[in-house]
């Protein structure tokens, strides 16, 4: 039985926290390689799996840190309160980063990144808590088919049928414009990619990963890495198979591209599990996706926040992210190129303060 703290899934973890600093930090946002990009609506890049699959690790990492726990009805309730709080702490550090520097609130945006990891987890949390592993797999067939009728079926009022090509004609959009008003994402300012009815189906990739985590924490470890990666080839296929009827969509997430990012979740864990498990292949290389992986929660937010001090830091009569950028392009890159390369050493900066971190055996909790 896998019991102890498996290396692969702090791998995935950092691996997966890197991506995502690296996406969110290019030189400049008009000259970014395809791969790095998210899908312009429908259809799913590498970009479009970082969210969902950090999403699929907290799952996971439900299961790892309350799986004994929970068989002792007596701790839920305690086992919950924690939850709730940590939810609770994760939504009021991404509204600061919102709001951070200038605090204004009539720009505020309430939806967010950590605001629905904070959900997420509230909600996973005690559905694992309350419930076996087959009513999990129950809870997430009905959130998935139910979010599909709602998203097809039901029509929106003023605008009638749903039509998933228009992100303002979707029952996900109307909701969240008239309960967030004008406190939305600013690129459209009518509907967010972290809004409330897609926190939804957002909750059942994190399902995805609690039965990943069980899997992982109860079967014997020499079917561990077949039984996952079978799993995720037939989500993957799933997925890309009622997609046709039902698009694969990173901001509606929808039930199509829970099962594709979930299965490629699958697929990658399995394969982590293979190579760090079971090979124990350990080169100093994964140092760096293992600082990351310890403390990702500081280094997103870390990363979040000194964005934005260098979009408003003046310098030369422009901020100094343009600076910087400005300067390492009269090297003489391509403008992706040196677009990447700004962001890879943004990655590089963090990796100084996670290294840190992991040198003076810090791991930073919310």
């Amino acid at each position: 039985m896998a019991s102890k703290r498996i290396l692969s899934l702090d791998i995935f973890r950092g691996l997966t926290v890197i991506l995502m600093i690296l996406v969110n930090n290019p030189g400049s946002w008009s000259h970014i390689y395809p791969p790095l990009q998210h899908a312009n609506w429908h259809g799913c890049t590498p970009t479009d799996l970082v969210f969902p699959f950090f999403l699929f690790i907290v799952g996971v990492s439900i299961s790892f840190s309350m799986y004994n726990a929970k068989k002792e009805e007596s701790k839920r309730p305690q086992l919950l309160k924690k939850a709730v709080w940590r939810g609770l702490k994760l939504i009021g550090i991404g509204l600061f980063i919102s709001l951070f520097p200038f605090f204004d609130f009539s720009s505020l945006r309430i939806p967010g990144v950590l605001q629905r990891i904070g959900l997420v987890f509230i909600f996973a949390t005690t559905i694992f808590l309350y419930s076996d592993i087959k009513n999990i797999i129950g809870i997430l067939v009905l959130i998935l088919i139910s979010y599909w009728g709602m998203m097809t079926l039901i029509p929106i009022p003023g605008i009638g049928t749903p039509d998933l090509d228009d992100p303002n004609k979707v029952l996900s959009a109307y909701i969240d414009f008239k309960l967030m008003g004008n406190y939305l994402w600013s690129g459209s300012k009518t509907w967010d990619p972290e809004g409330l009815l897609t926190t939804l189906p957002a909750i059942a990739t994190t399902l995805l990963g609690i039965i990943a985590g069980v899997l992982v924490k109860t079967l014997d470890k020499s079917i561990i890495v077949k039984r996952l990666i079978i799993i995720g080839a037939c989500l993957t296929i799933a997925g890309a198979i009622w997609g046709v009827v039902f698009p694969i969509n990173k901001s509606l997430w929808t039930s199509t591209y829970v099962l594709y990012t979930g299965g490629w979740a699958y697929i990658t864990l399995g394969l982590c599990y293979y190579i760090f498990d079971v090979k124990n292949f350990n080169p100093k290389i994964t140092l760096v996706p293992h600082a990351f992986g310890l403390n990702p929660m500081i280094a997103y937010v870390v990363a979040e926040l000194g964005a934005k001090l260098m979009y408003i830091i003046p310098i030369n009569g422009t901020s100094l992210k343009e600076y910087i950028y400005q300067i390492m392009m009269n090297i003489g890159w391509s403008n992706e190129l040196g677009s990447f390369v700004f962001a890879i050493s943004y990655v590089v900066i963090l990796y100084i303060f996670v290294l840190i971190l992991y040198r003076k055996k810090i791991v930073v909790k919310v």
